[in-house]
This record gives C-alpha cells, structure tokens and sequence, in this order.
C-alpha cells in the first residue's frame, strides 16, 4: 500500500499548522504579564500607571470623580463607579496584557500594556 500525499492531503496538513500557529500566538500573548495600565476617558488617554506600585486612582470627569481604579498586588480592579448598571465593578481583576475594563457609562477604559514586544509584530512591521 504505497500512498501518496494528495492535494487534500496537503491542505489539510496546512490548515493544521495555521490553527495550531494561531492558538499558539493566542496563548503566549494571553499568558504575558502586564507592566502598566492604561486608563482613558472619552478615548483620550486620563494616565499610565505602573502595576509594581499599589495604589488607588481617582477619575475626575467634569471635575467630579466617576470612578476610582486600583492596583494591588500586580492586579487591577474598578473599585467604585457612579454609573447605573456598575458592570465595570464586578469584572475580574486584570494584570495580563491586552486585558481590558471598561465602564460604557462613564466611557472609561482601562487596558493593560506590556513593555515586552510581540516578535510576530515587529516582523510584520
């Protein structure tokens, strides 16, 4: 029984080393820790913040705070909001890179950045 490898024999084997490429990619990046946090408001960024350093942070909008973030232990977490729903306050702590928490309400976001460069990034430029 002297089998060949076939056209779909081929694609197939190819189809699998993407999905496993990308599953991959998808861990390592999901598994790398954050060094800071980015918090904006209304899209412009509001500070930067080192995840090394406890602290609580204070958003002001319209000169009244809104929501107070804080970072404990490597990990961040919305404290209090004033928005209705508060679904901000009940999203897990992040401390992973790309992590995010967002309060729609309020437009308040904030995303966890790594210093560490993705390498398929700086290949594909």
């Amino acid at each position: 029984m002297n089998r060949r490898f076939g056209k779909n024999d081929i694609l197939l084997l190819g189809i699998l080393a993407v999905v496993i490429l990308v599953f991959y990619v998808g861990m390592t990046s999901a598994l790398r820790s954050g060094d800071s946090i980015i918090i904006t408001v209304n899209g412009s960024e509001y500070g930067r913040y080192s995840l090394s350093e406890n602290k609580e942070i204070p958003i002001k909008i319209d000169g009244k705070v809104t929501n107070i973030v804080t970072i404990e232990n490597g990990t961040a977490y919305m404290l209090e909001a004033d928005c209705p729903d508060q679904l901000c306050m009940h999203q897990n702590a992040i401390s992973k890179d790309k992590e995010s928490i967002i309060c729609l309400p309020n437009r308040v976001v904030v995303t966890v950045e790594s210093e560490q460069k993705n390498t398929l990034d700086d290949v594909a430029g």
